[in-house]
């Protein structure tokens, strides 16, 4: 199933959207679209667009804190043009990369709910589907981590989540990191280092 930047499956969040564009009148607050290179072997997946980031500036891990750490670390691994995303309007092109999240629209509280996660999967399995053979998919925390298996029919008990674990799947190869939210990086269960690790390893197996 292709994206549908008009869908409105998941009834809870579709009025949750309608009522936060009546607060900010200016924020996008829709479905937001992947962002970078389409035939890209590096896919990024994360959970769902936030409040005043994604859901006001329509890309992803843009505007808000939560996507400070990823930019900084993809423009030093090369994947990026810059180290801050600020807007859509900005400039910034990412390179060999492209960056989704496992829910398209803004959950309230940034809590999807398991029906929302699943009648998203289906954007999410296209999205895996049109990988190269061969390509990463790094995954942003634990509801990435079982969407991603979702999407590919694996059982969720089959593949572990944790911090830079690695999986073999299908025509991917499958990598963990913990989510960088504000919330991980402050309580350091998700450090600079810890990041550039996985940044690293990434690298190390596109050049395989």
């Amino acid at each position: 199933m292709k994206f549908d930047s008009e869908c409105q499956c998941c009834k809870r969040s579709a009025a949750f959207l309608d009522d936060t564009k009546a607060k900010y009148p200016d924020y996008y607050c829709g479905p937001v679209p992947a962002f970078g290179d389409e035939k890209s072997a590096f896919l990024i997946v994360g959970l769902a667009p936030g409040l005043h980031g994604a859901n006001a500036t329509a890309r992803p891990f843009t505007g808000d804190d939560s996507g400070a750490l990823l930019y900084e670390a993809l423009y030093q691994f090369g994947f990026s043009s810059a180290a801050k995303s600020v807007a859509i309007d900005d400039g910034l092109q990412l390179n060999n990369c492209r960056i989704t999240n496992a829910v398209k629209c803004l959950p309230p509280e940034n809590k999807p709910l398991t029906s929302e996660i699943k009648t998203c999967n289906p954007f999410l399995r296209t999205e895996l589907m049109e990988l190269p053979k061969n390509s990463v998919v790094l995954v942003l925390g634990g509801v990435a981590h079982n969407a991603v298996l979702r999407a590919l029919d694996k059982p969720l008990s089959s593949c572990k989540f944790g911090h830079a674990n690695e999986f073999s799947l299908e025509h991917i190869r499958l990598i963990d990191s913990y989510h960088c939210s504000r919330y991980n990086t402050q309580t350091k269960r998700l450090t600079p280092e810890m990041f550039r690790g996985v940044f690293k390893r990434v690298q190390e197996m596109l050049a395989e």
